[in-house]
């Protein structure tokens, strides 16, 4: 017999333990209405949680990797919600990306766990795909210039000696891709964790 579908669910222990930080955000910074697409929703848990709390919002959940999108369903099977759709495969650096216009992009812990070249796609297709005043939310490490906290910097290396194109960006460089393509330098919020989010609002003038 088949398995059940519920058994695809993943647990991300670090997704519950920063989701209700980081919807104190997005319920500041979002818009009332639109659809939402998050990018590396990894296994769907906080796509869930967010569309459960913003009702007014579609969340389009996406992870390049089946097994990731399997979670995400089966989290929304069991959750749902109107608001929350099937997961897409998206992959950053593919394009064009299966959606064409959205309200806000968000992405968490994402840029960090993947290639340099990941984050200026990011950027690119997040800004073909947002209108004037959309908002790319990025949550996660940064560094400013040094790292924000030695357990960054320990999680950095670890993350250099797992795969040397990974590692915590820095802000600088990440912001310089945004402008690149059409967005406002950022509004930063504190996160717990020694984390940030960051809240990049495309430009009226892109």
């Amino acid at each position: 017999m088949p398995a059940p579908a519920e058994d695809a669910r993943r647990h991300a222990p670090a997704a519950l333990r920063n989701q209700d930080a980081i919807l104190a955000v997005l319920r500041r910074h979002l818009p009332q209405a639109g659809l939402v697409l998050e990018i590396a929703s990894g296994s769907g848990e906080h796509a869930m949680h967010f569309a459960a709390a913003l009702p007014g919002l579609v969340f389009q959940p996406s992870d390049p990797e089946a097994g990731a999108r399997a979670s995400i369903d089966a989290w929304a099977r069991r959750a749902g919600l109107p608001n929350l759709r099937p997961a897409l495969a998206l992959d950053v650096r593919e394009t064009p990306w299966p959606v064409a216009r959205a309200e806000a992009v968000f992405c968490a812990n994402m840029i960090h766990i993947a290639p340099w070249a990941a984050t200026p796609a990011l950027m690119a297709g997040a800004g073909s795909c947002l209108g004037p005043g959309g908002v790319l939310a990025l949550y996660g490490p940064f560094r400013r210039g040094t790292h924000t906290a030695p357990s960054n910097a320990a999680f950095d290396a670890d993350l250099r000696r797992r795969n040397p194109a990974w590692g915590v960006r820095e802000l600088e460089a990440v912001t310089a891709e945004a402008v690149a393509q059409g967005f406002l330098p950022p509004l930063i919020e504190e996160m717990p964790a020694n984390n940030l989010t960051l809240l990049f609002r495309r430009s009226h003038m892109a």
